[in-house]
């Protein structure tokens, strides 16, 4: 472009494009004697200069946050799909997602009154209209006990009634909510339970602490359950990824959702075990 035509794309006078030149703050040729605008640039000088709100507008960093979950944090490095883990509860994963501190977020959280899972924490957490929801999958959560159930466990009532130790989650996590309700509808709360030394930050640390001894029972997925004794208490729960329009057609989210169509993923998915995968993509919730 030329001085005049570089001072018409930015809206200013030629007068002040020459000062711009004699501070050197635009980037310039000369040209046999004659100043010389390269479009490319300038647009990328332009860039450089723009002021922007900590989320929106900015990608992205390239990270998955939220709630744990073994077969996607599994399918998140098996897909190729770039994205770094940072699992520290659902709502954590909101928040971050919300303030652009993520790509996805995957969580799990229950609307106590009408009994759905997610859209109306979606609503309530991300802004405005530029998120959806998309199914994972439906998981199987109950009390992880020891293997072959030595302690005979039959429920919440039984390990308060004895004083059995519980392992817990992080306060964050989906779980944590899910297991103070399911406590609520047995008349019992947190106060009622003899807690264990350190919560937890993920469902394998917690199936860890009771194979070790260090706790007796401890509300998890079936999925990491292996070969400690398991008793079902929700067998649908709905576990739902969440993330910009934009970033749904992006690489790193595209990638994640062919890989999980494919037979090797399916594979793992049964390996595991708890996991119904049949609205795996559906979208729940367009913002």
């Amino acid at each position: 472009m030329t001085t005049a035509e570089v001072a018409d794309y930015l809206r200013v006078k030629e007068r002040t494009i020459y000062e711009m030149v004699a501070r050197q703050t635009i980037p310039f040729s000369r040209v046999t004697g004659k100043l010389l605008f390269p479009r490319r640039l300038v647009d990328a000088w332009l860039e450089a200069q723009t002021e922007l709100p900590a989320a929106g507008i900015a990608a992205a960093p390239p990270i998955y946050a939220g709630s744990n979950d073994p077969l996607l944090e599994w399918a998140l490095r098996q897909s190729g799909s770039g994205l770094a883990v940072l699992a520290r509860g659902s709502v954590r994963g909101l928040e971050d997602l919300a303030a652009g501190r993520a790509v996805l977020a995957g969580f799990h959280l229950i609307d106590p009154d009408t009994g759905e899972w997610n859209i109306a924490a979606a609503r309530a957490h991300l802004p405005g209209t530029s998120h959806v929801l998309i199914h994972w999958a439906r998981r199987v959560q109950g009390l992880i006990v020891g293997a072959g159930n030595p302690l005979g466990i039959t429920g919440l009532k039984d390990a308060a009634a004895r004083g059995l130790r519980v392992a817990t989650r992080a306060g964050g996590a989906g779980s944590t909510r899910l297991f103070e309700m399911l406590l609520s509808r047995e008349g019992l709360t947190m106060a009622d339970l003899t807690i264990a030394d350190r919560p937890t930050e993920t469902h394998a640390d917690l199936a860890a602490l009771i194979e070790t001894g260090e706790a007796d029972l401890g509300l998890g997925l079936q999925a990491v359950a292996g070969r400690l004794g398991f008793l079902p208490l929700v067998t649908d729960e709905g576990f739902d990824l969440a993330m910009t329009r934009r970033d749904y057609f992006e690489p790193p989210v595209q990638r994640l959702l062919a890989f999980a169509r494919s037979d090797g993923f399916a594979r793992r998915a049964e390996h595991l075990g708890g996991y119904d995968l049949t609205d795996l993509g559906k979208v729940l919730w367009n913002g």
